[in-house]
């Protein structure tokens, strides 16, 4: 039954959307709605092509920053970490954090920082990058040492007695081992970053324009979303959960490759 009711909410959530999502699409036109560069519900300009290009640009600044150190971090904990020190290393903090309180930081600390650093007046891109790189840390650790710690032990003792070093046991043998699992991670981190909306909201300067640099400010879909779902009517309402149709789609479809290819390497 629990199973059932989880199938019926997305399913709920799903007609919700395409319902009221799709007869907005027709009324602006597909085209109009996924390349239009202008943003003006008072004008009846319905385009959310910088909305797009905002998340995305958003998101590969996160992994460009999260994935390294996610990856790197979860093979210290699974083969490096002493035992004394994993139980307080191994606490993840970091996923409890509200995502309000994370905004609050960059707020205070990256934004002065990157303004202090590289110019601009702080809310970037590049600020909500680091950002979102640091909010899915704990997905992408965990999930990578669970798979790390899942490859059995005699990979690791098969390399050390070809004559291998503990380093490229690990490095060539172990983590190529745990690839799927490392990658699924990353997805997962994919959707917490393309999906963050209050975070975002704050530090990123939610600017509805195309993107201009990195030291420049960025609209993601969420924020967008977010900010005017307050005050809309009408087709601006409707064009906001077509905005939403939009992001379930590109969820849908990360979720799409990441099962084809993790299919492609069990073949």
């Amino acid at each position: 039954i629990a199973a059932c009711v989880s199938i019926l909410a997305v399913a709920l959530i799903c007609i919700f959307l395409f319902a009221n999502g799709i007869p907005a699409i027709k009324e602006i036109g597909l085209f109009d709605f996924l390349t239009g560069t202008a943003w003006k519900p008072g004008n009846h300009k319905f385009g959310i092509l910088p909305m797009i290009l905002g998340s995305i640009y958003v998101t590969a600044g996160a992994l460009i920053v999260g994935v390294p150190i996610g990856i790197l971090t979860a093979v210290f904990l699974a083969k490096y970490c002493p035992k004394k020190w994993y139980r307080i290393l191994k606490v993840d903090l970091l996923a409890g954090i509200p995502s309000v309180v994370y905004g609050f930081f960059g707020l205070v600390v990256l934004v002065p920082m990157v303004r202090d650093t590289f110019g601009g007046n702080g809310n970037s891109i590049l600020t909500a990058s680091l950002l979102l790189g640091i909010m899915i840390l704990p997905t992408i650790i965990e999930t990578s040492e669970a798979a790390i710690q899942a490859v059995p032990d005699k990979y690791y003792e098969g390399a050390l007695a070809l004559g291998a070093t503990h380093e490229r046991s690990v490095y060539r043998t172990v983590v190529p081992a745990a690839k799927s699992g490392i990658l699924a991670g990353i997805i997962l981190g994919v959707g917490r970053a393309i999906g963050e909306t209050m975070a975002v909201i704050m530090i990123a300067g939610n600017q509805a324009r195309m993107p201009a640099g990195l030291l420049k400010g960025v609209r993601t879909l969420t924020a967008n979303i977010v900010i005017e779902m307050g005050y809309a009517a009408d087709l601006h309402r409707e064009a906001l959960i077509a905005t939403g149709v939009v992001l379930f789609v590109f969820i849908l479809i990360i979720n799409l490759l990441f099962s084809l290819l993790k299919r492609k390497k069990v073949d």
